[in-house]
Order: structure tokens, then sequence, then C-alpha cells
């Protein structure tokens, strides 16, 4: 198992590494049989005084999985505390799951789920922004999955939105968190289908809305 410790405006001294050491082996000792990499990315405030913000971000590459999470506090040691208990249990959650698929496809059962109707203005009231400048630049595998497959990661990688390659279709599908509650999924779409899709449909999760998005 690789573990790889970075910093940004802090220098990483023998006393932190030492310590995020002892605090992510203890977080992944029951799970290490199915890790690869582990990538620990600590940060501190430009400026302390203004915010006081300390961040510990985990990413751990799982067969092909990444799990994530973040914790920030006021104490950096604090913040590695809590994000190395919250990658312990998003890898319980992620080794249950694993469990239960293989429960399932042992006993050949499967359950039809609805496809939810299609909004036709995903952005009505919201004003899209931009950030001024790319900040940070990441770079992961994208082999295909389903909508449910992709569901089960958005819930492992503490974000709001997961990019994903649909194993139906072979596009790049998001799957997000609806502020309402909920899912949707954003599809790309031809320009000049009238607003249908040029791709069947596939089973989703009940709660998983598709809108689709048209390409120029």
């Amino acid at each position: 198992m690789k573990l790889v410790i970075q910093g940004k405006n802090i220098e990483i001294t023998e006393a932190i590494h030492d310590y995020v050491l002892q605090k992510i082996e203890k977080a992944v000792s029951h799970f290490q049989a199915l890790i690869t990499e582990i990538d620990v990315h600590l940060s501190v405030a430009r400026n302390p005084r203004i915010n006081p913000k300390q961040t510990a971000e985990v990413t751990v590459y799982a067969n092909g999985t990444v799990i994530r999470a973040e914790e920030s506090s006021e104490n950096l040691y604090a913040s590695i505390d809590l994000v190395a208990d919250k990658i312990a249990r998003q890898l319980r959650k992620y080794k249950e799951k694993r469990h239960d698929r293989k429960v399932q496809a042992q006993a050949k059962t499967g359950t039809a789920v609805a496809e939810q109707p299609v909004v036709a203005d995903l952005l009505a009231g919201k004003a899209p922004s931009l950030p001024e400048e790319v900040v940070r630049t990441k770079y992961f595998a994208m082999p295909p999955m389903t909508v449910q497959e992709a569901l089960e990661q958005l819930e492992l990688v503490d974000h709001d939105f997961y990019m994903f390659r649909n194993a139906e279709t072979d596009e790049i599908n998001v799957i997000y968190e609806r502020n309402h509650g909920g899912y949707g999924v954003i599809q790309p779409r031809q320009g000049n289908d009238n607003g249908r899709s040029s791709r069947p449909s596939q089973d989703v999760h009940p709660q998983v809305e598709k809108h689709p998005i048209a390409r120029s």
C-alpha cells in the first residue's frame, strides 16, 4: 500500500508525517487488502488571521474505486483525526456494499427502478459562475459503469457530484445531489434531436432524474 502526503502552505514536518501515518494506518487497517494507494493532502489557509481553516483531505484508491473524505478545523491535528474517522466509515460502507452486491449476484435477483421525468431547464433560477482561475487539476481512471454504480461512487467521494462514463452510451455523464432531495443525472445529447435523447434510456435509481444537455 502506497501512502503519499502532500502539503499546501505548510511544511510537512516529521511530527506531522508520523501523526498522519499513525492515524491513517489505523483507519484503514481492516481494509488494506482492498487498497492500492492513499493520497493525503494537508493545507492551511493563506492568511490564518482571517481564515483559520486547516484542512486534511484523504483519497483512497481501492480496486478501481475512489473513496474520498475531507475535514477542516482550526487545528491541523484535529482535522487529521476527523478525516481519519470519516475515511474509516466510508471504507466500511464500501466494503458492505461490495458484500451486498456479491450476495445479490449469487442469488441472481434484481429489481427494476422507475425513471423520473426530465426537467426542461436544469439551471432555472440559477446564475452560473466560474472561478477566476483553475487552482487544481485532478486525473483519474474512468471505467464504464451504470448509473446505479455511479450513485454508489458519489456516496463514497464526499462530493455533491460525480462524473462517470456511462456503460450503456459510452458518454460522459454527471450524477449529482439535488437541492430538494434525491439525485439527478446530466447527459449529453445532439442539438437537433428536439429534446429527445438519441440514446436508449436506462434504469436509474428511484430518486434519480435524467437531464440531457444539448451539445453544439
